[in-house]
């Protein structure tokens, strides 16, 4: 990497939290950012799939697992107590650990809302709520600290008739808004706030659903192709560097096109 493009893309020396980091979207974005040179703490419900996916990332730099229930408040405390007993801040927060319900809409259960909604925004919001300090002492106003939201296309069109998954629709439309009116709170103390919206990628969630019609979700980018991880690991390394030092309040597709192009 030449001098410049190391100061615009460089983020070695800084400290990330991914949250739901042990598998799927969260571990792409944990090893791209493992890889160009950050300290990384996985935080998952499943410790020992976190700390096995932390064994694996630890080959290409510095990974630790932490064990969080990001569902309740008690767990969101546990979480950043943890945390911050071996670290002083925080300059990356991506909050990706979310829950899907899927069900006909006849059949579809109150305690999906309740699940869906508690974890993929209230999750996300106490998170940072709690965790605001320690961004705070880590950002300034030329390298501001990073909260990444893990939205998804879902909660920008509406999903396929055959994705029968209202709770977390609504809950990644929630997340897409509450993220511009985070940064626009946290501005000020130096922490911008953005959220990716992937589409199709090869995770557990979308498992069956890419059995099922993967290549009919394909075939509907323009790029006629799902996710890789280098996709989704580029976007957030961005968003963490000084090249994406300016944008805040943004919601960014990473779908291939097909949630403006359908």
């Amino acid at each position: 990497m030449t001098d410049a493009l190391h100061r615009l893309f460089g983020i070695e020396g800084k400290t990330a939290l991914v949250t739901g980091g042990g598998q799927g979207i969260g571990r792409m974005i944990a090893q791209g950012l493992v890889e160009a040179g950050a300290t990384v703490y996985i935080a998952s419900r499943k410790l020992d799939q976190c700390e096995q996916t932390a064994r694996e990332l630890s080959e290409h730099g510095t990974c630790h697992a932490l064990a969080a229930d990001l569902s309740t408040e008690e767990g969101c405390r546990s979480l950043v107590t943890a945390f911050l007993d071996r670290e002083p801040s925080l300059s990356i927060l991506v909050n990706n650990s979310g829950a899907n319900w899927g069900a006909p809409f006849a059949e579809y259960p109150d305690a999906a809302w309740d699940r869906v909604m508690n974890l993929n925004v209230k999750g996300a919001f106490t998170l940072t709520k709690l965790l605001t300090p320690a961004l705070s002492a880590a950002g300034s106003a030329d390298d501001p600290a990073r909260v990444i939201n893990i939205g998804s296309i879902h909660g920008l069109h509406v999903p396929e008739q055959s994705l029968e998954v209202y709770a977390y629709a609504a809950s990644k439309a929630a997340i897409h808004h509450l993220t511009p009116v985070l940064a626009k709170r946290l501005g000020p103390l130096h922490i911008t706030v953005n959220a990716l919206a992937p589409g199709p990628f090869e995770s557990r969630m979308m498992k069956q659903t890419l059995e099922r019609m993967g290549d009919q979700l394909a075939s509907m980018s323009p790029l006629s192709r799902i996710g890789r991880g280098d996709d989704i690991a580029g976007a957030a390394i961005f968003l963490s560097s000084r090249a994406g030092s300016y944008v805040t309040g943004s919601v960014i597709a990473i779908d291939g096109g097909i949630a403006t192009t359908l």
